[in-house]
């Protein structure tokens, strides 16, 4: 049996994306490890697949709203994040070397993680990018400036990647390409949702994206009736963009009334902390941690932060979207779904009031034909897409070659 460990880092959305993989690996009869901040043991291990704590045992949706809410610039925002994050990567390598000892295989995650080990140990690695921002267009022909400009941003990368390399006494690196893996790199997006640049090199392959259908989840009697006595809801969705360091209630204010202006009702995940003393109207529903292949399924539209799984999910379920990117990356996922026209103009964080979200409803209301039509063809479309199914083909079909390694 082959051995496969792979390492994240980060909120339930850059976890998420590596459960559906283990999960899929393991039906195919391999042995995955999964590593990842404590705080996600229940998740992962509830989906029965092996986990290993990696780093401090802090609470990661926390901390990244105490690092979000000390900063409203959104690519500040997302900096300060990653910094904090590789700063744990680099602290852990020790672990992550020990795991990554007898495996067959490393997947190296979006954050790198493991690559550098398994660099160490002579084992062969896959790569997987969420954002293909992130992936180097390195057919395209440059020009000095842009060479220039791409080699200063490519250091910067490196530099806490080569932390870790001098560790283990290994050359520095240029730029985060030279430990990704040459043999395969993993882009879990549909080719219906982002279009496939032509500058990437052939191994940069599309797979769709990873979901699982199959679910056991079975909703509680309050959800059950609430469903049952009106109109589909909004859902409102905005992730470990609702996780609160403390009560939000200006914040939850602004989306409660537009959207009782606006006529709607609602389902509201999230801010655990100030709907401990809130008192919603009749029409609203707070609930906890729902898979959303169950919650979306019943919403009419969703509002939602645009992490990676959250516009995933959007997609799959043929679910029109209001964005409200509260990061940088998250920008990048609004526009995707806007330039499909199944969103409307995202939301900024820092425009946010009560009139602006109403507007986007209205917007949303009144184009919602439109959009929900055009998020049902794209979903039709995704379903045909191997997704992560086709991930584990290629992973067996190019990771363990070992004559051609």
């Amino acid at each position: 049996m082959k051995k496969v460990a792979m390492f994240t880092m980060g909120t339930r959305g850059d976890v998420q994306p590596y459960i559906f993989l283990s999960k899929a690996l393991i039906n195919k009869g391999y042995d995955v490890t999964l590593g990842s901040h404590p705080c996600w043991r229940n998740l992962i291990e509830r989906e029965n697949i092996r986990f290993v704590p990696i780093g401090p045992d802090i609470d990661i949706e926390k901390e990244a709203a105490v690092i979000r809410g000390k900063n409203s610039n959104p690519a500040i925002s997302m900096l300060k994040t990653m910094n904090f994050v590789f700063k744990i990567i680099q602290n852990s390598t020790h672990e992550i070397f020990e795991v990554c000892k007898g495996k067959d295989l490393i997947i190296v995650s979006h954050s790198q993680m493991g690559a550098t080990e398994a660099e160490v140990l002579g084992i062969p690695t896959v790569n997987v990018t969420l954002q293909k921002e992130m992936i180097g267009e390195k057919l395209k022909p440059q020009t000095f400036w842009s060479k220039l400009i791409g080699g200063f941003i490519a250091k910067m990368v490196a530099k806490p990647y080569n932390k870790i390399r001098k560790v283990y006494k290994l050359k520095p690196v240029k730029s985060a390409d030279e430990i990704m893996s040459r043999k395969l790199n993993l882009i879990p997006i549909s080719k219906y949702v982002v279009e496939r640049s032509p500058y990437w090199e052939a191994h940069n392959i599309m797979t769709g994206y990873w979901y699982d259908d199959k679910s056991d989840y079975v909703p509680d009697e309050k959800l059950k009736a609430f469903l049952a006595s009106g109109e589909k809801p909004a859902v409102l969705a905005l992730g470990a963009m609702a996780f609160e360091d403390t009560s939000e209630k200006e914040k939850l204010d602004m989306f409660v009334n537009a959207i009782e202006k606006a006529g709607c009702r609602a389902i509201i995940q999230g801010f655990q902390k100030t709907l401990q003393n809130y008192e919603l109207p009749k029409t609203m529903l707070a609930c906890g941690s729902i898979p959303h292949s169950f919650l979306f399924k019943q919403a009419s539209f969703v509002i939602h932060h645009c992490g990676f799984g959250t516009t995933a999910a959007t997609m799959i379920y043929g679910v029109p979207s209001i964005p409200v990117p509260h990061v940088l990356d998250q920008m990048g996922f609004a526009m995707q779904l806007s330039n499909l026209n199944v969103a409307t103009n995202p939301l900024k964080i820092k425009n946010l009031s009560e009139n602006t979200i109403y507007e986007a409803i209205m917007e949303m209301k009144n184009s919602y034909a439109e959009k929900k039509k055009n998020a049902e063809s794209i979903s039709e479309k995704i379903k045909t897409e191997g997704g992560v199914l086709e991930a584990v083909e290629l992973i067996e079909k190019y990771a363990f070659v070992y004559e051609d390694l």
